[in-house]
């Protein structure tokens, strides 16, 4: 199936990674020279975004939301299938900006890179099945039955890496401070991360920390400082504010 993407920054560049092998990817965008490199680089076709006739086309929209109106007004004729990475850009708006038959808003992750980005879906139902193959290509799906529960989870797998890597960055620093070098700091922090997946798979986080967690060990040690400091309420309003920004 043909797929045209629609821009070419960190977000379009992560998914093209994971879709260019198992569909026949066109990147439409403004940089000619930008668009040189990844024709060279990814072995795909490119496009300048210049009165771009998307009539009959499925259309991946990867764009910063704040470009939306400055891209549609170069584009032309009447989608088939509009996929929105768009955060906080809901169905309506994108209506009202660029045709199309069907609607249907993606938010994937960075790690789409790596074909390991947890990717949620909602929209036309009619195409849901070849949305989640496209998505799917690059990572982990949710279908999600409301636009709503979508922008929930752009706070929680969208922003999420950015969360995450604060995580990593403060355990790396207090490994650091205690004496260990940095290095060395980084490499467990990375370990410990790509161990933890597979944990969190077969278990409950609950379950993952109460079978760590010694009575009057180090963990429990460590777990009451965070508590003390109130790091697991801060994360719970983290994506809070970070939903609530998807509905401005």
């Amino acid at each position: 199936m043909e797929l045209y993407i629609i821009g070419s920054g960190k977000m379009a560049t992560s998914i093209i990674e994971g879709v260019r092998k198992d569909f026949a990817v066109t990147v439409v965008a403004r940089n000619e020279e930008v668009l040189k490199k990844m024709e060279k680089k990814y072995k795909i076709k490119t496009i300048k975004l210049n009165s771009f006739n998307i009539h009959g086309k499925n259309v991946l929209l990867a764009v910063k939301p704040y470009a939306l109106k400055n891209v549609s007004s170069n584009l032309m004729g009447k989608a088939n299938m509009l996929l929105s990475v768009l955060a906080g850009t809901s169905i309506q708006t994108l209506k009202s900006y660029i045709k199309a038959s069907h609607y249907v808003r993606v938010m994937p992750n960075l790690a789409a890179t790596y074909k390991k980005s947890m990717t949620t879906v909602t929209g036309d139902e009619a195409y849901k099945d070849i949305a989640l193959q496209i998505c799917k290509s690059f990572g982990d799906i949710l279908w999600v039955d409301s636009e709503k529960e979508l922008n929930i989870a752009t706070a929680v797998a969208g922003s999420g890496p950015a969360f995450l890597a604060l995580v990593a960055e403060a355990l790396s620093d207090g490994a650091v401070k205690e004496g260990l070098k940095r290095e060395d700091a980084n490499t467990l922090v990375k370990g410990l991360f790509e161990g933890f997946v597979p944990l969190l798979k077969e278990n409950h986080p609950a379950l993952l920390k109460d079978a760590v967690m010694s009575p009057g060990g180090t963990t429990a040690a460590g777990y009451s400082a965070l508590e003390e400091k109130g790091v697991r309420d801060g994360f719970i309003k983290a994506i809070t504010k970070a939903y609530e920004r998807t509905l401005k």
